[in-house]
């Protein structure tokens, strides 16, 4: 929806008033500007319209699940008119949206502009006359809060979030399955390491986000819905004869799939709702850190990069082909990660049975994970831009026998040969350049038997890679 935005902009000394529309190229988020082409799906979840929209649809499912109670004023409704009221929600317009927030200009509050449209609708429906009053009924504003937006993220994980990161898991097994024989210098403490596998150094990370998403996965999805101050004051004391806990219980599980908070004051304890962000910040960590590491080897020449005819890697260096889609990745995560941060540690903290800090911050969930979702896609990016360079992972293990020692000295262990690691250690802890040559004269100085040096004599710096 495009809004005429009245903007104050400075040019040359002197101020000019002008209308400017919101759109891509204005709008202040880069989420909803620059990177809208990545994070448009997330609209539909997090935006202004959306949760409207989903304030609208647990408003008539809750009016629907009191018709089928029934509460005794609502036992003549026409259970075939359910239909009409969900195309309320399901049909939900731009339009519609508009209307609400004209409505809102008149209460100043956004909840109650959404009952009254509701109530503006079963006009249209017509004969409802002696049933809206139950639209809203007991309820306070942030019983539909707190059920719309856990419902959303859930909505949005569900069809946005975990496809897109299964899809990073699935091109990272690709090229762990492609890689898995090739021999690679490992580097701990950035220093020359016992040699490991490519293949095996990506599966690391995919067994790492798909241990944390199923963590993810497993976090509770909850709602608060139990009246003004959680404690359905208003519904037992018109109808003290309804288990009200359990009718919530039941409308927020079958009608909307997630999971009622049974003791709360007039908000979400947000507890689980900061579990949530906590997982999806260790699976943007473990992004950062692979952004990292792909960095690292585009640096150390173990990968080329494809080149796109007409791009520009620098404005002044004309040979660059810099790794940028890692580093918009890492950027992209960092952000998300210190919002995931605040909105754990904020949430679950209000004054006595409520304060309204939770207001504003709730509407900013749906930023990190737009944040997230550029991220993967430029992960994405930058992963299927690479060519392995073997030339360079062959160069540099030959130019480093010395990762051998350990494989040599853990052998003349198991041979009960006399102070092994320190007879390694004296020849490779030297600056002098340690070739297969050097190895070779130093096995054959041992007092080994002649089937025990043929063994030492087999390993090389690209077949001692483990299991």
């Amino acid at each position: 929806m495009r809004t005429n935005i009245e903007c104050r902009v400075k040019f040359s000394g002197y101020n000019d008033i002008k209308d400017m529309n919101l759109d891509m190229l204005t709008a202040i988020s880069p989420i909803d500007g620059r990177y809208r082409g990545k994070t448009e799906a997330l609209a539909g979840y997090f935006s202004e319209f959306a949760l409207i929209r989903y304030r609208v649809r647990v408003e008539i499912e809750y009016f629907i699940t009191l018709c089928e109670l029934p509460l005794p004023q609502l036992a003549t409704m026409d259970h075939g008119l359910f239909p009409r009221l969900r195309a309320i929600y399901e049909d939900f317009s731009e339009q519609d949206a508009a209307r609400v927030k004209t409505i809102e200009q008149t209460t100043n509050h956004d909840v109650k502009a959404v009952e009254y449209f509701i109530k503006e609708k079963l006009d249209e429906i017509g004969g409802m006359d002696s049933y809206k009053e139950f639209v809203h009924f007991g309820l306070t504003s942030q019983d539909i809060n707190n059920t719309s937006v856990p419902l959303a993220l859930k909505e949005a994980l569900r069809d946005v979030f975990y496809p897109q990161m299964e899809e990073l898991i699935d091109q990272l097994r690709q090229y762990a399955e492609e890689w898995k024989d090739v021999p690679m210098l490992a580097k701990t403490h950035g220093q020359p390491a016992s040699p490991t596998r490519l293949g095996k150094e990506i599966m690391v990370y995919v067994y790492r986000l798909s241990e944390q998403l199923q963590s993810l996965r497993q976090c509770k999805l909850t709602a608060k819905f139990g009246g003004a101050t959680g404690n359905y004051n208003a519904h037992h004391v018109a109808y003290p004869a309804y288990d009200w806990k359990e009718f919530g219980n039941r409308f927020v599980s079958e009608k909307l799939g997630l999971e009622r908070e049974q003791y709360t004051t007039q908000i979400s304890n947000y507890d689980h709702l900061g579990a949530i962000f906590d997982a999806m910040r260790r699976l943007n960590t473990i992004i950062i850190d692979m952004d990292r590491d792909f960095w690292m080897y585009i640096s150390m020449d173990y990968f080329k990069q494809k080149i796109k005819a007409g791009e520009v890697g620098s404005s002044a260096m004309p040979h660059k082909v810099n790794p940028i889609d890692f580093e918009n990745s890492e950027g992209n995560l960092g952000i998300a990660n210190a919002i995931l941060q605040f909105l754990a540690a904020k949430l679950p903290v209000s004054r006595l049975q409520r304060d309204l800090t939770d207001s504003t911050v709730l509407r900013n969930v749906g930023v990190p994970m737009g944040h997230a979702v550029i991220a993967i896609q430029s992960t994405l990016k930058g992963l299927r831009k690479l060519i392995l360079h073997k030339e360079t992972l062959d160069a540099d293990l030959e130019n480093n026998w010395a990762v051998v020692a350990e494989a040599i000295q853990t052998i003349l262990r198991r041979e009960a040969y006399p102070h092994p690691y320190e007879a390694l250690k004296a020849l490779t802890r030297t600056n002098q350049k340690m070739t297969q040559e050097t190895i070779r004269q130093f096995i054959e100085s041992l007092d080994v038997s002649p089937d025990v040096k043929r063994e030492l004599l087999a390993i090389n710096p690209g077949n001692y890679t483990g299991i």
